[in-house]
């Protein structure tokens, strides 16, 4: 949605960026824990590995490709949409040399599952600005709008092919990654319900 100059934009505009920030932070601390990733981010880890890049470059990388593919799918991005594929993964490189290096797997494990939690928080911060979905939301919608198929499928299937390619070119995919799977989807929905964000109700 375009921004204009008053309070309620701006209010809006910080709190994407509060957002953007708290996501950055959540997404270095599943980094950091080193047990497996999400899907996207083992894709993004197997494009640093290849490119010699940092993995906020990489990330960058993989949600300015996501964006390209918006076009022929018609979905226009909005300002948060740039945002969110621009500062993330600069986020994400600010926040990992100020996390500690767990030795004990426990450690890492609580850091691992605090971080999903804090993903689905932030997630629900910055949509909550309402100034645009992020690079791959929008693309799965556009998706399910081209082909018609039920909203899981479409994810799964992007998913799933982000993984297997991330893995080949050396991402990691450990427990972490199946721990991610199975409890994301219900913190998304505690967080969208505690920031108010009305979803499509099955019919």
């Amino acid at each position: 949605m375009p921004l204009g100059f008053d309070f309620k934009s701006v209010r809006r505009l910080c709190r994407l960026n509060i957002g953007l920030f708290i996501y950055g932070l959540a997404l270095a601390m599943v980094i950091q824990a080193s047990i497996g990733v999400p899907p996207w981010d083992v894709f993004a880890q197997g494009i640093a590995k290849q490119l010699g890049v940092s993995y906020g470059i990489a990330s960058i990388v993989v949600s300015v490709l996501v964006l390209i593919a918006w076009i022929p799918l018609r979905v226009k991005p909005g300002v948060g949409s740039i945002m969110n594929a621009l500062l993330i993964g600069l986020w994400a490189d600010f926040w990992i040399p100020f996390l500690p290096d767990f030795t004990q797997y426990w450690q890492n494990l609580a850091m691992f599952c605090l971080g999903t939690a804090t993903v689905a928080f932030a997630t629900g911060l910055y949509i909550s600005s309402n100034l645009g979905s992020g690079p791959r939301d929008g693309l799965m919608l556009g998706t399910q709008k081209v082909l018609g198929w039920p909203f899981w499928q479409v994810r799964t299937m992007y998913e799933g092919a982000v993984l297997l390619l991330g893995w080949l070119m050396g991402g990691q995919v450990r427990e972490g990654t199946l721990i991610f799977a199975v409890f994301i989807g219900v913190l998304m929905q505690i967080s969208l319900k505690f920031f108010k964000i009305k979803t499509a109700k099955k019919k």
